[in-house]
């Protein structure tokens, strides 16, 4: 006769066998119903309040006798707290591995009325929970892909815990690292989605507080002379020679602040792990401001924030940005042989492509193996860097009180909008007629334009008029046609196949920095008084979305500035390829292109205002301008129609790219005596000696 225990087990594996149990995800959502936390419950289970996390989040199932009593809890709170329903309704199932050109829409889709997959909020209270004032009705969440039921990426912690997404905790076992890449892989469901229907899905990411680092046997910090130089665990290294017995690989980087760890594809199926370890400075201070010594949860919060807005960090925010590029425009698409019948790669119109593409020897610069033995020029489309002549200044201006500094929001964002760039190779011509329509490099002598010196030069950097026949992008002699005057190309490197390939780059960055700041309680709707008021303590609403603001804006000018990524290293040689060239995305023409546009806007703003009013700047640096002003605020010099609305065509204050908001405010003398000095206003007018980013 079977023992008691025997019977028991027999009944516990009915019991566990039989769906009883509503999903993990209606488990959360009848808790939060009844106003329970998940502290309240395991308390009266006799539990532990991860334990409950890990039955809301889907890793175990409760067993007797907490079963039976979890079960007549659930059941009546069903009763009480009907599931509405919407959230029954079924969905297409998503096949594990995407093989074939399914047609799959550029954004996720919009559930009616969605169940997160998992809820197990995160309970913080104290100094560590940060105050945050709800400024706006928040939007739906995306539908939940199965296929990634837990979102982007997790924050792991020395103890174990997984920190994600919408409050999410998972348990993690792994004790090293080659553990730690299977469990992400196979158990974690972390992942996103591609952003194009031929892209491909963003590899989950891993962030690794210090004490996980320590716990799966890497140093905290990166120890020694060469491993700081390289910024990477040496070869020998015992986690690198455990990676590499359990046949794993890592890219050409090794193991550093960001890490790929990969198998090659089978099947169709990726096997890649990306990790960022805190303690390595892997979150850059500049780009990430105070992320790096937030609590977990809040990590995840932020950089969860910026993988929805954004992309999933794959490194710093400029290789962000580049990569973001390539995932709205990839360069393949899967196509019909007509004459086998199979799927092949092709390529997609409208991107870069798959090869790497050498510029014109103008275009480049000095280093590069086009550019040996060069002796025509070459092209200087960069940001401002002017300061007006201080005997230029006329005594009312120097009795005005206040020096005011305007800012463009992401002015190299803006400039990218609708832009037209080549996607060919360049073609040489010698006279050509000028097009402004047409993407190239044009050599024009512009020396003979006579402007006010009271304003920079639009054909220089320097603001300095030029001094003889120069290379310009296109955008730049539009401009002398638009103020009158005549363009006479040489010589022109041209490209005959052109398409506005940052345009879904512009769309996405311009929809995640109006929506991170109106989180912040900055939205379009505010006129200008109420604009500059919320825009003076933004930053204080909530200090984790302002990381992700700043980490958006440089993204956009990171991403511009790898287009044209330098050598690195002390053994390189003028001449010699470095590794960037290869990349398809090695574009200085189309980085050219967006700083001509963003210079040639920033022009026009001014002029008009000088037109209008008669004010001229101090100085600018790049997106950032100085005017003389009778008071502290931008309202007491911007000119505004009768109607009181801006001019049309100067400078006007909101939230969109191109638009201005205050950078900073100091005394008038303060201003003119940097000016007498040489030194621009504009570098240090946010006040601290800071200096306005210049764009790479």
């Amino acid at each position: 006769m079977p023992s008691q225990e025997e019977l028991f087990d027999a009944v516990d594996a009915l019991l566990e066998g039989e769906p009883r149990l509503p999903s993990p995800a209606e488990r959360a959502r009848l808790r939060e119903a009844a106003g329970v936390t998940q502290a309240r419950l395991a308390g009266a289970l006799k539990s532990t309040p991860q334990t409950v996390k890990n039955w809301e989040n889907g890793r175990s199932e409760p067993r007797p006798p907490r079963l039976q009593a979890y079960l007549r809890l659930l059941d009546g709170w069903a009763e009480r707290y009907p599931a509405p329903a919407a959230a029954e309704s079924a969905r297409a199932p998503v096949p594990e591995a995407f093989t074939g050109p399914v047609e799959q829409p550029a954004e996720p889709a919009i559930a009616a009325a969605p169940d997160p997959v998992v809820k197990a909020p995160v309970e913080t209270a104290g100094p560590s929970a940060p105050a945050r004032r709800p400024v706006r009705k928040a939007a739906p969440p995306a539908a939940v892909d199965p296929r990634f039921p837990h979102g982007p990426l997790v924050v792991l912690d020395g103890d174990g815990s997984a920190y994600g997404v919408n409050g999410i905790v998972l348990d993690c076992p792994a004790t090293n690292v080659p553990q730690l890449v299977e469990w992400t892989l196979k158990e974690s469901g972390l992942g996103t989605p591609r952003l194009n229907r031929n892209g491909k899905d963003s590899d989950p990411l891993v962030v690794l507080t210090a004490a996980a680092a320590v716990k799966l046997g890497l140093p905290e910090r990166l120890q020694g002379p060469e491993a700081r130089r390289s910024l990477r665990l040496p070869e020998d290294h015992l986690i690198v020679k455990q990676l590499a017995k359990a046949k794993w690989k890592l890219t050409q980087r090794g193991f550093g602040p960001w890490a790929r760890i990969y198998r090659p594809a089978q099947a169709g199926q990726r096997q890649c792990v990306q990790f960022a370890i805190l303690s390595w400075d892997a979150l850059d201070a500049r780009s990430w401001p105070g992320v790096a010594e937030m609590v977990p949860a809040e990590v995840a919060r932020v950089l969860g924030t910026y993988a929805d807005r954004v992309i999933t960090p794959r490194g710093s925010t400029a290789t962000s940005g580049l990569e973001l590029m390539t995932a709205l425009r990839p360069p393949t698409r899967a196509v019909k042989n007509e004459a086998t019948g199979e799927w092949e790669s092709a390529y997609n119109p409208g991107s870069l492509g798959t090869e790497p593409m050498d510029p014109a020897p103008p275009e480049a610069p000095a280093e590069h193996p086009v550019a040996q033995g060069w002796t025509g020029g070459f092209l200087d489309e960069e940001a401002y860097q002017w300061v007006r002549d201080p005997q230029l200044l006329s005594d009312e201006e120097c009795l005005l009180p206040y020096a005011v500094g305007l800012d463009l929001n992401t002015a190299f964002l803006a400039a990218s909008a609708r832009l037209v760039v080549g996607l060919s190779a360049p073609d040489h011509f010698h006279r050509p007629t000028f097009n402004k329509k047409i993407p190239g490099s044009w050599l024009v002598d512009l020396s003979g334009i006579e402007l006010d010196p009271r304003l920079p030069s639009p054909f220089t950097p320097s603001g300095q008029r030029p001094e003889g026949p120069a290379w310009y992008q296109t955008h730049t002699l539009a401009y002398a046609q638009e103020l009158g005057h005549d363009v006479a190309p040489i010589e022109a490197f041209l490209r005959r196949e052109t398409g506005a390939y940052l345009d879904p780059w512009h769309d996405r960055l311009k929809t995640a920095y109006a929506d991170t700041l109106a989180d912040l309680g900055v939205t379009a709707e505010l006129d200008d008084r109420q604009f500059l008021a919320a825009m003076e303590h933004h930053k204080q609403v909530d200090p984790g979305m302002a990381a992700v603001l700043a980490a958006i804006k440089a993204t956009v000018k990171g991403g511009i500035g790898k287009l044209r990524e330098r050598p690195q290293g002390r053994h390189y040689r003028d001449g010699e390829r470095w590794p960037a060239l290869e990349r398809p995305t090695w574009r200085p023409d189309i980085r050219a292109a967006v700083i001509s546009k963003a210079r040639v806007n920033m022009h026009r703003k001014m002029a008009n205002v000088a037109k209008a009013t008669g004010q001229y700047p101090l100085g600018v640096l790049s997106d950032c301008v100085v005017y003389a002003g009778p008071g502290p605020s931008p309202l007491d010099f911007l000119p505004y129609t009768t109607s009181g609305k801006p001019l049309p065509g100067a400078f006007r204050l909101g939230t969109t790219p191109g638009l201005a908001k205050v950078e900073g405010v100091q005394e008038m003398a303060w201003a003119v005596d940097l000016m007498e000095k040489g030194h621009n206003p504009a570098r240090h007018v946010k006040g601290g000696d800071a200096v306005t980013d210049e764009g790479e």
